[in-house]
């Protein structure tokens, strides 16, 4: 695996890589760097995407991403500032784009772009002492990482309203009782329970698991007869694979299938 100044990625299990925000000494804030590297890993999965079948996405210590590192921030020009999220916006644009599943493993508090990482995974576990914010208008700025689109996508128009014009922070519970994070974890369970799912994924034919997040995706932004037939053409993309055919060879000899993206 690659090494990266601000990230980790490892493979913990068969055909699962683990990417893991690595700035814990400073709550794994977004800098440029960050941002270069996020961009570059999550191009390659872009450009490769039978080299993976599940990915999670993590952060260091306890605190999963405080958002962006206003430090850094401090005295930048216009420029400088819009230099800067350009590198974010295609990072999140990548993220959003890869093919392959995507697990955010919420390890602890996830405010502003961090929570807008973690909206960009296909779910969300979390740990039971998670807290999220989208706390850009308190500052002056807005969500640029996605939030406004994603949350409203994940909890309603109307509950992501109230998140995004106050910026208050709500706990973990209320993210689940909303429908924007899947699990609740104790802390040491959570990557154990990540990597479980993962395998489960992992284990499925990649080419369906992948067209069926493209179906899901897309048809968000289509009206049903359309979403209907872009199905279907997702569906006929599997029909001419091996995959296909081990899938239903493997039911019928009562074995597990041995899927490999083909």
């Amino acid at each position: 695996m690659k090494t990266y100044e601000t990230l980790k990625v490892e493979q913990p299990q068969d055909h699962t890589v683990l990417v893991t925000l690595n700035r814990p000494e400073s709550v794994n804030a977004m800098n440029t760097q960050m941002g270069v590297d996020l961009l570059d890993v999550f191009d390659g999965f872009c450009a490769a995407p039978n080299a993976q079948r599940c990915i999670i996405l993590t952060g260091a210590g306890r605190v999963f991403c405080g958002g962006g590192d206003l430090k850094q921030r401090r005295g930048m020009t216009d420029e400088q500032w819009q230099d800067q999220h350009l590198i974010f916006e295609r990072a999140i644009r990548a993220m959003i784009s890869c093919p392959t599943p995507i697990i955010a493993a919420v390890n602890g508090a996830a405010y502003a772009g961090g929570m807008e990482m973690a909206l960009c995974a296909d779910f969300i576990y979390a740990v039971d002492t998670a807290r999220f914010a989208l706390t850009e208008v308190t500052l002056g700025i807005m969500p640029g990482a996605g939030g406004t689109q994603n949350l409203p996508r994940a909890v309603g128009s109307r509950r992501a309203k109230e998140i995004l014009l106050t910026g208050k922070p709500f706990s973990v519970q209320d993210a689940y009782d909303w429908g924007m994070v899947n699990r609740i974890c104790k802390p040491e369970a959570l990557l154990a329970e990540a990597l479980e799912t993962a395998s489960v994924i992992a284990g499925n034919a990649p080419i369906s698991t992948r067209q069926i997040k493209q179906s899901v995706n897309m048809g968000q932004n289509m009206d049903l007869q359309s979403a209907m037939m872009f199905e279907i053409e997702a569906y006929n993309r599997m029909v001419p694979t091996e995959d296909r055919r081990e899938g239903i060879l493997a039911f019928n000899e009562k074995r597990k299938p041995v899927y490999r993206g083909r």
